[in-house]
């Protein structure tokens, strides 16, 4: 069954846009006299009255922007696909430009089995899309002077000195050497994944996952002292490979700023936005907001994982360890008022979290050319953030520069500089490998660009 829903979205931020008033003219009680009529030679005073600020992602046409409204429906026809198909339950998509919402469309199921449609406002577990808010939590204290990004960790986190490397990339350490590190590892190998952490990806995964797997009574401060203790992967810096050190990244804003994450996100970032839907666990589905979530069975078709109901792990799960790594749930609009900030340079609705150099220097490209395996060819990584360093080798329309990242659940966002653009696709499958639906997504919008 297709359900489309392409009705525009509502104006997301109120915007005060009225100027200064002048006072009124004084009254004349005289008769009319010719000397006060107006004189062709003198020109009408200019208003000094400031023009009234244009609202910050407000709906506006796609072509006041330079793209197609008509192009713009392939992407309810891509999404629709894999809909029909029962490959994804459904999507929100969402496109930007300029500071405009263009395209803001509900496709499909929010829960497939009980045929609710998905909403707008929908809920939904973002994984590894929480990172880049991590990042710029610890970015707001490197501007307050708290660290620099070549500080070693073990400066803030004593846990992670005198740290050893396997040499067969063993988290048992039972095979192969332990060796020293050449150099310890800094804040920078964290929040580029260049750290040298065992992980679930490369190694020994068995060995690294009975450690890192959450326990019932565990903190972030308890789950990141038995990371640190297990050998590394490899020497920090030597190589990308991706792991849990965005987790690490949100135990040092704990550490440096005093509050647990949660506390620090939801006062420093959340409310200052005005994110009122994104947090790390939910008391209930916020009124059936909560998008149930699928995986794949064995011929690709989805089959429920977690339910959108009161039976959810992040409803009735432990509420105790605020992963900085992927522990967000959060809606469309949410996502795109933070990325919205970053694209703006650090500032949104007249708030601002972070000064321009500072989101600039996070979209630079801080590993040079190491091969990053989960993005593959032509892009490097940033703070929090891939960079796409080589639109061929990439084989992507975006522009050079563009950064971005997506979830574990099949979500994906990037912000094109170039473009002045952000796209946002929401869905709940994992995993989701056997599926194109994100790089269809994007080649969808970037047909859709006139000028």
């Amino acid at each position: 069954m297709r359900l489309h829903n392409t009705s525009l979205f509502a104006a997301l931020v109120a915007c005060a846009c009225g100027g200064t008033q002048l006072p009124p003219a004084a009254s004349v009680t005289s008769q009319p006299d010719e000397k006060l009529a107006p004189r062709p030679d003198i020109e009408p005073p200019v208003s000094t009255t400031p023009p009234a600020p244009q609202p910050v992602l407000a709906e506006a046409s796609p072509e006041s922007v330079g793209m197609s409204s008509e192009r713009l429906q392939r992407i309810g026809e891509v999404v629709d696909r894999y809909v029909d198909q029962r490959l994804i339950p459904g999507a929100i998509t969402l496109v930007a430009r300029r500071g405009k919402i263009v395209h803001f469309e509900a496709h499909g199921f929010m829960d497939a089995e009980a045929q609710r449609p998905m909403q707008k406002d929908t809920l939904f577990r973002i994984a590894s899309m929480t990172k880049p808010i991590t990042s710029v939590a610890l970015m707001m204290l490197w501007e307050e002077g708290k660290l620099q990004l070549d500080d070693p960790v073990s400066k803030f986190l004593p846990e992670f000195d005198d740290q050893k490397v396997s040499t067969t990339s063993d988290a048992s350490g039972k095979t192969g050497k332990l060796v020293p590190v050449t150099r310890k590892a800094t804040v920078r190998d964290l929040l580029t994944h260049t750290a040298g952490l065992a992980n679930n990806y490369v190694g020994n995964v068995e060995a690294y996952k009975e450690v890192a797997d959450v326990r019932p009574d565990d903190t972030l401060e308890t789950l990141i002292k038995r990371l640190a203790a297990l050998p590394l992967n490899y020497q920090p810096g030597a190589q990308w490979q991706y792991s849990a050190a965005t987790d690490v990244v949100g135990r040092l804003v704990e550490v440096l700023s005093g509050q647990n994450l949660d506390e620090f996100m939801r006062q420093r970032i959340f409310e200052p936005l005005d994110m009122p839907d994104t947090h790390f666990f939910l008391a209930d589905t916020k009124g059936q907001r909560l998008a149930a979530q699928y995986t794949p069975d064995p011929q690709g078709k989805i089959q429920l994982q977690d339910p959108g109901s009161e039976d959810s792990r992040w409803i009735k799960g432990p509420k105790r360890v605020f992963r900085g790594a992927g522990g967000l749930v959060s809606t469309t609009r949410d996502y795109l008022r933070f990325q919205q900030m970053m694209l703006d340079g650090g500032q949104l609705d007249g708030v601002r979290l972070l000064a321009p150099s500072t989101v600039s220097l996070m979209f630079e490209n801080h590993t040079g050319d190491l091969p990053l395996w989960l993005p593959g060819p032509g892009y490097g990584f940033g703070l929090g953030y891939a960079v796409i360093t080589d639109r061929g080798a990439a084989a992507t329309p975006s522009s050079q520069g563009t950064v971005g990242w997506g979830g574990a659940y099949c979500t994906r966002f990037w912000i094109d500089r170039e473009a002045e653009l952000i796209g946002i696709l929401m869905t709940q499958v994992r995993p989701y490998t056997h599926l194109n639906v994100r790089e269809d997504f994007r080649t969808a919008v970037y047909q859709a660009i006139l000028e």
